[in-house]
């Protein structure tokens, strides 16, 4: 299906799949090679996600790797206030995405430094201490900021997932959010076996007729079962990305863009 994202005024379309390119400014997210918290740092990622072909960069400030402890929303803030002008500054034109379950961070990134579009992890089961007392303080906080939003689904079969997202599409609609993504949630409140089997069913997300995003990008669901690293995921991140795409993925969420680029040229001609 032919999607359009209103991004500050400008119209993303998703009539071809986008790639949405990761720029973690913290110090503990699970793959190194995405950890940039210096100007230097952050200025070649910027400039690398958009000469390999990605169209968002997903700027994010606090890890939510399974077994991590949240960063305080100050600290968050931030990381944020260091990252976003950078990234603004270096390219003036870009889609920014940020990647918080912060309402208040939300509202900052989209406010003061015109982030885009809020993707939104929410609710952790694996925190220690809830992140959020609702989900619906994000939603209210998205519908005022009237921005795309990504909802996450932590639930653990297809079965689950869709009516998660079913209930959050009926909530954010009555607060009259437009544009929503939906995420699947690969790598969170999942087995590997639920993981595996979510994306055997992956096709099934499109009865809500929605925007699909898909996170897989070296995570431990491809390492674990291949008995190697993140640092040796990418093979296996081409390959599910691959899948994602012919399952109907709108955005594909990675770290090596080029990579994914490559899939949505070849799975688009196909």
């Amino acid at each position: 299906m032919d999607y359009t994202l209103n991004c500050n005024g400008r119209l993303l379309s998703l009539d071809t799949p986008q790639v949405m390119g990761i720029l973690n400014v913290t110090p503990d997210s699970f793959y190194a090679d995405s950890r940039q918290t210096t100007e230097e740092g952050i200025v070649r990622r910027t400039h690398q996600i958009l000469d390999e072909g990605g169209t968002i960069i997903d700027v994010g400030a606090c890890s939510t790797r399974p077994g991590s402890e949240p960063v305080s929303e100050a600290e968050e803030m931030e990381r944020l206030r260091f990252a976003l002008p950078i990234v603004r500054r270096e390219a003036p034109d870009a889609v920014i995405s940020v990647d918080t379950f912060r309402p208040v961070v939300a509202r900052m990134s989209v406010e003061e430094y015109g982030a885009s579009i809020i993707n939104d992890v929410g609710n952790l089961p694996f925190s220690p201490s809830p992140l959020l007392t609702s989900p619906f303080d994000m939603f209210r906080m998205v519908s005022r900021l009237r921005v795309p939003y990504i909802f996450m689904s932590s639930k653990p079969t297809m079965k689950e997932v869709l009516l998660d997202c079913a209930e959050a599409v009926d909530a954010l609609r009555s607060m009259g959010q437009k544009d929503i993504i939906l995420d699947p949630g690969f790598g969170f409140g999942k087995t590997l076996e639920q993981n595996y089997a979510v994306m055997q069913q992956l096709e099934r997300m499109q009865t809500l007729q929605l925007p699909l995003l898909v996170g897989v990008s070296r995570k431990s669901m491809i390492w674990k079962l291949l008995q190697t690293s993140p640092d040796e995921a990418l093979n296996g991140t081409t390959v599910l990305n691959t899948l994602s795409l012919m399952k109907g993925a709108s955005i594909l969420r990675v770290h090596d863009v080029r990579q994914a680029v490559e899939c949505v040229k070849l799975t688009s001609h196909l």
